[in-house]
């Protein structure tokens, strides 16, 4: 019986090479000791505590795998979703970056949090552009950091996702366009009224700040390889929209693991599938038009420079998936014992896994049988409540 039916493209990528180890000039973007740094600071935030690593038993007996884990990104703070981690992190940076220029002392997350800079923080606005989940973060960071934030979405981005920004007193202006759109107009008003642009998507003279960004993701990882007590998956299905969270995926495990390191399978949706098109073409490659998907976080066309220095080489295959994917994996979920709260764009690597498991041929290409153990990231809950609601009730 097929548990997920999803139509499927795959592209293997001959430029990885397994016996590389992580290379040393990309520690510059990612490695353990920054992220152990991140982990330091982020668990001392209000609320913090590690997410779980749910064990699908039931799913990956179904579909013929040895184990599928989940790391279930709904209950991250009060903001569900992964990326609490990592725009209120690059906030804080920027801060304590400013903070020093201007009085010459190291701020420390405890300083920021009790406010004892406050005249300086209060002058500072922050900016960036969203989906969602990431102005979200940033929105959030600024409000318990105490600076000011402007944040700017495309059309597509629903109403309840921008009141959920503006609930944290940011000011949100809609723009007539795509993400990609958003990103331009938001660096060319910084530029003009002097905001600092908080992006997680790096591109020529800008990559400090995102990798910021994606070194605050990594909390999460450090979390998951703890729960695994040893165990290490032989595939990981990782979504992506510009890449940043793909990219410290690969770049943790790659490191930590080395040769032992899993197959690691990038996924898209069909309509925004720059990653893999930047695989086929050996370069980075822009994806035109709307974008149009319900996976909204993943709606990017444009690929992250700093990520793609990384995916290049220490991503094994790129993959996307369907539309009609994703409200079936979100129920699937929803069913499971105990149930897991998953928004649209949470789905997408575990679609992958389930769909390209129950195609022999996809099996076949991706390495999957009955010895594998999956790791998969939910990226987000029901970030938009009535969204969840309608596709939880879809038939």
């Amino acid at each position: 019986m097929t548990l997920l039916s999803a139509k499927l493209s795959h592209l293997g990528n001959s430029r990885a090479n397994r016996a590389e180890a992580y290379p040393s000039e990309l520690r510059d973007i990612a490695s353990l000791e920054k992220s152990g740094d991140a982990f330091k600071q982020i668990s001392r935030w209000p609320g913090y505590s590690p997410t779980p690593l749910h064990s699908l038993d039931a799913i990956a007996e179904r579909i013929g795998v040895g184990g599928i884990l989940y790391k279930d990104e709904s209950q991250r703070f009060h903001l569900k979703s992964f990326k609490a981690l990592g725009g209120a992190f690059a906030v804080a940076r920027q801060l304590q970056k400013r903070i020093l220029q201007e009085t010459g002392e190291s701020a420390s997350i405890e300083d920021l949090l009790e406010k004892r800079y406050r005249e300086i923080v209060e002058k500072i606005v922050i900016s960036c552009a969203t989906d969602g989940n990431h102005g979200r973060s940033v929105a959030w960071g600024c409000q318990m950091f105490g600076c000011a934030c402007v944040i700017y979405i495309h059309r597509d981005v629903s109403e309840g996702r921008q009141q959920a920004m503006e609930s944290f007193g940011a000011e949100v202006i809609r723009i007539d366009g795509n993400y990609d759109a958003s990103v331009k107009l938001a660096d060319s008003d910084a530029a003009l009224h002097g905001r600092i642009i908080v992006s997680d998507t790096s591109y020529s003279g800008y990559m400090e700040i995102p990798l910021d960004v994606a070194i605050g993701y990594t909390v999460m990882l450090a979390e998951a390889v703890e729960q695994m007590r040893g165990a290490i998956p032989t595939h990981v299905f990782i979504q992506a929209g510009v890449g940043g969270l793909a990219a410290s995926v690969c770049a943790y495990f790659w490191e930590l693991w080395g040769e032992r390191r899993p197959r690691f399978v990038v996924v898209e949706p069909e309509q925004a599938n720059c990653l893999q098109q930047s695989a086929a073409s050996g370069e980075p490659v822009t994806v035109e038009g709307d974008l149009e998907t319900l996976m909204a976080g993943l709606s990017c066309g444009e690929v992250s420079l700093q990520a793609w220095r990384i995916l290049e080489t220490g991503a094994d295959d790129f993959m996307t998936v369907s539309e009609d994917s994703v409200a079936p994996c979100m129920r699937l979920l929803a069913s499971n014992e105990p149930s897991i709260e998953a928004g649209e764009s949470a789905v997408a690597g575990l679609a992958a896994a389930i769909a390209g498991r129950q195609d022999p041929q996809m099996a076949a290409e991706l390495g999957l049988d009955e010895s594998s153990l999956i790791f998969v990231i939910g990226t987000e809950g029901a970030t938009d409540p009535e969204l969840y609601r309608q596709l939880l009730s879809k038939q």
